[in-house]
């Protein structure tokens, strides 16, 4: 499992990749954001952190879900790979991004990766700038889709950079990213963002993407497909 969290006020980051049985992989990039010097743990290095600060561990049946393991069935021993509900285009990836009373923007994004996954595969989720970015002056970013085009594109922070150097709106640079950059590379996905004012994006180039934001006062808005 994969996981990264950044602090928009201070641009702390934490990240975590090929972590197993840690009950919730995105406290532990908090604790690497939070309690080391580091950005950016790995595998037993990342789990020996976990013991540490003393995060709850779970067996395997915990993280078993019998439509991934059927997935598998219909894959293993190939070079395919299938994303979570790949049949109807949506992608399992968790992401967050927020924005407080203070003003401070954040974002954290966790997976368990693609089904069938070859070589240690490690997606954009825990990659800052890739999968998750945040800067309280622009926007704070959470992607998801097919990593290694997020990560070649580093899309989390080109919508930062779009809006710092060039001044666009957060509609702007997600429109532009993920509607435009992304499709002419062949990528497919979609983030979620807000930016400084509280604004909320959601856009994707798939057929559809699990999605809802809450403003206060406002009442809670979700949606799967356009």
């Amino acid at each position: 499992m994969d996981a990264s969290v950044m602090n928009g006020k201070d641009g702390m980051a934490g990240a975590v990749a090929g972590v197993r049985n840690v009950m919730n992989p995105i406290l532990l990039a908090k604790a690497v954001m939070e309690h080391t010097d580091f950005v950016f743990l790995h595998g037993n290095g990342a789990e020996e952190l976990a013991r540490a600060q003393q995060l709850t561990f779970c067996d395997d049946q915990y993280f078993f879900d019998d439509f991934r393991y059927q997935q598998w069935q219909e894959v293993k021993g190939s070079d395919t790979t299938k994303l979570d509900h790949s049949s109807e285009k949506k992608f399992g990836t968790v992401g967050a991004v927020a924005k407080d009373i203070e003003g401070n923007l954040a974002a954290a994004t966790s997976t368990g990766g693609m089904t069938n996954k070859r070589y240690a595969c490690i997606g954009d989720t825990p990659i800052i700038g890739a999968g998750t970015f945040a800067n309280n002056n622009t926007c704070a970013v959470s992607c998801t889709g097919h990593g290694e085009y997020f990560i070649r594109s580093v899309v989390a922070y080109d919508i930062h950079c779009l809006m710092e150097y060039k001044g666009l709106s957060l509609k702007e640079a997600c429109q532009l990213v993920v509607n435009d950059k992304l499709v002419k590379t062949g990528g497919e996905g979609g983030l979620i963002a807000v930016d400084s004012n509280g604004t909320p994006q959601l856009v994707f180039n798939s057929e559809g993407m699990y999605r809802g934001y809450y403003c206060y006062d406002e009442q809670p808005v979700t949606e799967i497909y356009r």
